[in-house]
């Protein structure tokens, strides 16, 4: 065999083989094919696995993805309702359902995530502008505020708003006003999640300082509170205080009274035995008087016949009653004379 000949065998099995090789290819389970011609789309997609068969040199194998395909979208800066600009960061996850119609207006997925990152950004800021902060950032919409067991009372710790809908209601808002734009791409979109919510820094410190003074007035609050629950227990306090005292003074009294009464009763009973017991008795108590009544610098202005001066006015001046003398003696009558015998 010549060279000639060899060099023309090895260049006719080169082309057999460029041959084979442009007419069949393999699409694997991940991915679906869109074969083209000179550009233009030739059927519908292929999406089983397994060796295909397509016209060598014009047409061209595209594939594209099957799986879930994630988006990580930028953060992005927005206002609430309530005028608070916010910095929201989300992703979510996508699928190609209709390969096709996705060839044909993106092509790529580079092209998708740009188109994702527009559609879902813009409905995040419609759906944020329609709604509060608070709105965005929680996601239980029947939660009760926190409330203090041990104050023994209802009064709430947070003074936050009531929720209408939540954070999950409105992740939920934003996938259903996108899903419907994004299926004319040929893309389903699965799920939408905020991942991460932050205070625009030009105004955090306003919001911190926000913070800060509902804090203080609920603390306020609650010392006015205390302050009001002393008051209440000091006057209580003071009042079975008072009520002790008078239960007490009038027992005292009561038994004060009764003691006196007996008293009494001993010195009627000792000094009530004959005149002279009684006269005596008067004459004690006129001293006890004296004693009480005078001292050095008392000074007295009396009429003679006061009974102050009744032990006074010495033994003829004296109230008291003089000894009364013994009746004189009565002479013996003489004896009649004696009869005659």
């Amino acid at each position: 065999m010549t060279t000639a000949v060899r060099t023309i065998s090895i260049i006719a099995a080169l082309l057999v083989v460029m041959t084979l090789s442009g007419v069949f290819y393999v699409v694997q389970e991940t991915e679906q094919v869109i074969v083209t011609q000179f550009g233009r789309p030739i059927g519908g997609p292929v999406t089983s696995a397994g060796l295909k068969m397509k016209a060598p040199f014009i047409q061209e194998v595209n594939r594209i993805e099957k799986r879930v395909l994630p988006w990580d979208g930028p953060s992005a800066e927005m206002p609430t309702r309530d005028k608070l600009y916010i910095v929201v960061d989300a992703f979510g996850r996508w699928r190609i359902s209709d390969a096709l119609q996705f060839y044909l207006r993106l092509r790529d997925e580079r092209s998708a995530q740009s188109r994702l990152n527009d559609i879902l950004g813009s409905e995040m800021r419609n759906t944020i502008a329609r709604h509060d902060l608070v709105e965005v950032v929680r996601t239980t919409k029947g939660r009760k505020p926190a409330q203090d067991e041990s104050l023994g009372n209802t009064t709430p710790i947070s003074n936050f708003p009531a929720i209408q809908l939540g954070r999950v209601a409105l992740e939920k808002e934003v996938y259903e006003a996108a899903k419907g734009k994004l299926a004319e791409f040929g893309i389903d979109l699965l799920d939408i999640r905020f991942k991460r919510i932050n205070y625009n820094p030009a105004v955090a410190g306003k919001i911190y300082d926000r913070m800060i003074s509902e804090r203080t007035q609920i603390a306020e609050r609650f010392r006015s509170e205390g302050m009001g629950e002393a008051a209440k227990i000091l006057g209580q306090k003071e009042r079975e205080l008072r009520m002790i005292e008078s239960e007490a003074y009038r027992e005292t009294q009561k038994l004060m009274g009764k003691a006196d009464a007996e008293a009494t009763a001993i010195y009627a009973s000792a000094y009530n035995q004959s005149a002279q017991s009684r006269e005596f008795y008067g004459f004690l108590r006129m001293l006890e008087t004296y004693k009480t009544s005078f001292s050095q610098e008392t000074t007295l202005v009396l009429t003679t016949d006061s009974p102050l001066l009744r032990f006074l006015k010495g033994s003829e001046g004296s109230g008291a009653p003089a000894a009364t003398p013994p009746p004189p003696a009565v002479p013996p009558k003489p004896a009649p004379p004696a009869s005659p015998p």
